[in-house]
């Protein structure tokens, strides 16, 4: 489990294709703090590290998780956005993220607010699925390449979030263009409460 507070962006140094895998590995600060096994958030999808060397470390990504998400597109020299799991001692100071993506999105628009910056995304729009909870809300939480970020002017297949300086700076939205893809997990607690909406609503057996 993740808080979508990145804690730094990694730089893919080396990827390898194995059969329907891919074996990424990064460079970051904390790489002599990782060990094996630990659950690493990569642009919002929750990997484990399999291999490790004084400065990289190495996590296999399925092919699924290739196609769900925005990790097949990338090339050595890339950087994601990436946070160790959380600590159940500490504040929450972002959302609770799982690390489950759930579909991608792409971004259509950018504005400069004087400083800060509005980003506006589309993704598929799903009719089923948004019953389940797979929708954006005012004021609500989505992830944003693993960023937890608060939802503004929603529409049925479009949102937008505001990003302050520092977070422009230490993530990889500063690499962002219109036509990039990012990856989206939506709110799990708005999951629940639409599974429990419809429970109650469905005709019983």
């Amino acid at each position: 489990m993740f808080s979508g507070i990145v804690e730094e962006c990694a730089t893919l140094v080396a990827m390898v294709k194995d059969q329907e895998n891919v074996h990424f590995t990064f460079k970051c600060s904390f790489v002599n703090e990782l060990k094996i096994d630990q659950s690493v958030s990569h642009n919002g999808v929750c990997l484990t590290v399999v291999s490790m060397t004084d400065d990289t470390y190495t996590v296999t990504a399925m092919k699924e998780t290739l196609e769900r998400s925005n990790l097949g597109l990338l090339k050595v020299g890339d950087e994601v956005n990436v946070e160790r799991s959380m600590m159940m001692n500490g504040r929450l100071d972002g959302h609770i993220v799982q690390g489950h993506v759930d579909q991608t999105a792409e971004c259509i628009d950018i504005k400069d607010a004087e400083g800060s910056y509005y980003f506006t995304f589309r993704y598929a729009f799903d009719k089923e699925m948004a019953k389940r909870g797979y929708i954006t809300v005012d004021k609500g939480s989505v992830t944003v390449n693993g960023v937890s970020l608060t939802v503004c002017n929603p529409t049925d297949n479009t949102f937008q979030v505001a990003i302050i300086p520092y977070t422009f700076e230490h993530t990889n939205f500063h690499t962002f263009k219109v036509g990039s893809v990012v990856n989206l997990e939506f709110d799990i607690i708005g999951k629940y409460i639409s599974r429990l909406a419809n429970c109650q609503t469905s005709p019983s057996n």
